[in-house]
């Protein structure tokens, strides 16, 4: 799979009075063509410096990226990305479909491309009803709508969105969901989504990274990342004394309606508990591998961090 985003070392110092502060600490990571990718980390950890530096805004301190097999520097790319920061603003005395028509001719779109696109993003992002209602009418869900349609005005290839759902009611959050995920699915473009919303990075993500105080420290396939290390046996006929002899391994282990459940981490102890289960004659009717939530995953890389 081709990369769209390759990043080597990119490392951003700011000046703070007579100190430095270092923002972005030699990042490197790759970021493939077509996948859905979680940027994550605490408040401060530099994710939305290191978009800036994609996007050209700010310069790197040392370090370079490339996106789609550009030098970031070159002007050629801005018309390959776009970007959608956090807290956009709009004048909200145009329409929607005002909005669209604005951004679509700073782009140079001629009249019929752009007519095409605007009456294809308002479908997209379920604006098609009120794309001639003003912005000041929108709800936040809908100016957070029409501002990913504002970002994919001129069809890019890359997308970078900065906490999209940021402040939005569960249906709003939901929807722009949907719409990310169609992105990929029928436009197969790259989405680099930077957010604190970690169920909603779960569930539309291919792969996610942590950052945290400017450096890497996790990355990978969100469903591998999330497979933890505890396993769940389940079993059932097993009696009193096999029981007994199974809490003596695991005191939490619980029975109910003659039905075992028991969660390790240690291959050992599971072993152990599956031979007393057959030594007793019961049965074993499950042995599941535990998946955890990426906020686990989030809460344990900062303790790790921590300790270290």
């Amino acid at each position: 799979m081709a990369v769209a985003i390759h990043i080597e070392g990119l490392t951003k110092v700011f000046e703070v009075g007579k100190s430095q502060v270092t923002a972005v600490d030699h990042l490197s990571l790759d970021v493939d063509e077509g996948e859905i990718f979680g940027f994550l980390g605490p408040n401060g950890a530099g994710k939305t410096t290191t978009i800036k530096m994609l996007l050209g805004l700010i310069f790197p301190t040392a370090g370079s990226a490339t996106i789609l097999g550009k030098d970031i520097g070159d002007i050629q790319v801005k018309r390959e990305i776009s970007y959608l920061p956090e807290s956009p603003y709009f004048y909200d005395h145009l329409t929607g479909r005002e909005l669209l028509d604005f951004y679509g001719r700073l782009f140079g779109l001629s009249a019929q491309v752009l007519k095409q696109r605007t009456d294809e993003l308002l479908e997209l992002v379920g604006l098609a009803d009120a794309g001639g209602k003003s912005l000041r009418q929108y709800s936040k869900g809908m100016m957070q709508r029409i501002g990913i349609a504002q970002a994919l005005v001129n069809d890019p290839k890359i997308l970078f969105l900065d906490e999209p759902t940021s402040g939005l009611d569960a249906i709003a959050r939901i929807e722009v969901r949907r719409i990310i995920q169609r992105l990929k699915e029928q436009g197969g473009k790259t989405v680099f989504l930077s957010s604190h919303q970690l169920l909603e990075v779960e569930l539309v993500c291919d792969r996610v990274s942590i950052m945290n105080r400017g450096k890497l420290v996790r990355v990978g396939n969100v469903e591998q990342l999330l497979v933890g290390s505890d396993m769940e046996i389940i079993g059932e006929g097993i009696p009193e004394e096999g029981l007994a002899r199974i809490r003596t391994l695991i005191p939490d282990a619980r029975t109910q309606n003659g039905r075992l459940t028991a969660v390790h981490s240690d291959e050992e102890i599971i072993g152990q508990i599956i031979d007393i289960i057959r030594a007793h004659k019961g049965h074993i009717i499950s042995l599941t591998p535990q998946r955890r939530t990426l906020e686990d995953l989030f809460v344990q890389t900062f303790k790790e961090e921590v300790r270290a």
